[in-house]
């Protein structure tokens, strides 16, 4: 203080800050603070040097709470607007200086302004305080103690995770208990939090954990594709913190720690017996933690998600997102390949025959890839050994196969005349199983190509009268040329002879 008093001294005694620094081997910008935290008391230094060491240690603090005087007042109540408004994608604290300067035209110059609000930020953010744009990132974590919930009918208790998000600029935080940290409760829990926050961040801050980054690197970490698919299903990013870097996520750190207090403690001794109970608590704790007011700010969690940031996030998808999950096969003869997790089977273009392909399937949808080309896509069927195929994959023998039916050949016969249908019928109907007479039905039905629409219907006629059922009587009625000789009459009158006896002879 003994050096202050010298320096204000000298200053009004009207020496330059350069003799002054020199002459009592303090830095420039030391004298300069100290003469402008002296010209903003308005004071003497007879009033100054009145005053005993604690005295004016209170008037020279850098910790001080209040203001010095007027000015000071109006400007830090300005600052937790001013810190609102930073938050915003493009403005600046020049910006900030020129609003303030039209709302308070005799206010302080613009280096006395940044200096002011240097100190208004290390008061109110003790740390090194990083600016977070609204809308930007979205910080998550699992808390290093777990929770529990008891099985009815054991009474073992079983330890829960406890999950955390939290968004950068309004501090706005998701919480809740999932049963582990593996990939499929992890994912749900990230979606959950989206679906909290009513929208998608632009990046999402993952720790490295294993169901975020399968392989950490400084530079370009491997990060898991299921994770991969839920970024790109919420057309977001994702964004490793490095490893052994705790600053990367001091958000959701700092979070975890107040969590501790706020919702660990108030559940302690209390019983769940399911996750869904746990969660409902939980909620209601998180609210009371958003609805608080932040340290030195006369606004809460809520009140900066509403305002600032909760219009900067994307809006979500309508469906959500569903996990996919992959096995390999190679692609059989018969042009299918095999899900084994449901043991049934998918057709694929009969091109990739003999390829090994990834099925990527969800709940209800299986897709096929070679070589990272989509090349077909069903839908899921949980019947054990059941074949899926689409026409469109088979060769064009084989779809004709395919289509084959009982419906068809009778329909097929019918538009060439009655009674090559009524056959069809009866070879169908004769048959213990429809598929075997389909080869014949094929055969017989061909042969209107081949000898023309009349003789098969001859043939038919034909057949029906000697009411044998089968590819070969047609086929040897048509090779005898039996359908172009007329029926024989069923009864003929023989002439009259003197050699042949009558009936009556005999009588």
């Amino acid at each position: 203080m003994s050096k202050i008093r010298k320096a204000i001294k000298l200053y009004c005694d009207g020496k330059s800050k350069l003799f002054i620094s020199s002459y009592l081997s303090l830095s420039r910008n030391t004298i300069k603070k100290y003469i402008s935290l002296f010209e903003l008391q308005g004071l003497s230094f007879e009033a100054i040097d009145s005053k005993s060491d604690t005295e004016q240690e209170e008037l020279f603090s850098l910790g001080k709470t209040d203001p010095v005087n007027a000015r000071l007042e109006t400007l830090y109540s300005f600052f937790p607007q001013m810190e609102r408004e930073l938050k915003k994608v493009g403005v600046t604290v020049l910006h900030m200086w020129d609003k303030y300067i039209g709302l308070y035209p005799d206010g302080l110059g613009r280096t006395r302004f940044r200096y002011h609000y240097k100190l208004w930020s290390k008061r109110v953010n003790p740390a090194m305080h990083i600016e977070h744009k609204s809308g930007d990132k979205m910080y998550i974590d699992y808390a290093g103690q777990t929770l529990c919930i008891i099985d009815k009918e054991t009474g073992e208790e079983k330890e829960v995770q406890f999950f955390v998000a939290i968004l950068g600029s309004s501090q706005y935080t998701y919480a809740e208990a999932s049963l582990s940290q593996k990939k499929e409760d992890f994912v749900r829990s990230v979606e959950n939090s989206m679906r909290f926050f009513q929208g998608v961040p632009a990046a999402i801050v993952p720790d490295n954990l294993k169901s975020a980054v399968t392989k950490s690197c400084r530079y370009e970490p491997q990060i898991n594709e299921t994770l991969l698919d839920l970024a790109e299903h919420y057309e977001t990013t994702i964004l490793p913190a490095r490893s052994y870097k705790p600053k990367d996520k001091a958000l959701v750190e700092g979070v975890v720690k107040i969590l501790y207090t706020r919702v660990y403690a108030p559940l302690n001794g209390k019983k769940f017996y399911n996750i869904e109970d746990l969660n409902s608590e939980i909620s209601s704790l998180m609210e009371s933690h958003n609805r608080r007011k932040l340290t030195g700010r006369p606004y809460s969690r809520l009140d900066l998600f509403i305002e600032d940031e909760r219009q900067e996030l994307r809006a979500l998808p309508t469906e959500h997102f569903e996990i996919k999950y992959q096995s390999f096969a190679t692609v059989m003869q018969n042009g299918h390949v095999q899900l084994s997790q449901d043991k049934n089977y998918y057709s694929v273009p009969y091109q990739y025959i003999r390829k090994k392909v990834k099925l990527l399937y969800t709940s209800g949808a299986v897709e096929i890839y070679y070589k990272y080309n989509r090349i077909a896509t069903h839908k899921r069927s949980h019947k054990p050994y059941a074949y899926t195929t689409s026409s469109e994959h088979l060769a064009s023998t084989h779809r004709f196969v395919s289509q084959w039916s009982a419906e068809r050949f009778i329909e097929w016969a019918g538009n060439i005349d009655p009674s090559v249908k009524e056959y069809i019928l009866q070879i169908i109907e004769s048959r213990n199983h429809p598929e075997q007479a389909y080869k014949s039905c094929m055969g017989i039905l061909g042969f209107e190509k081949k000898v023309g629409k009349d003789r098969l219907i001859g043939a038919c006629k034909r057949a029906l009268d000697f009411k044998i059922y089968n590819f070969k009587t047609i086929q040897k009625i048509l090779e005898n040329n039996l359908d172009t000789v007329a029926p024989e009459n069923q009864e003929q009158q023989l002439p009259q002879h003197h050699n042949i006896r009558g009936k009556q002879y005999y009588n």
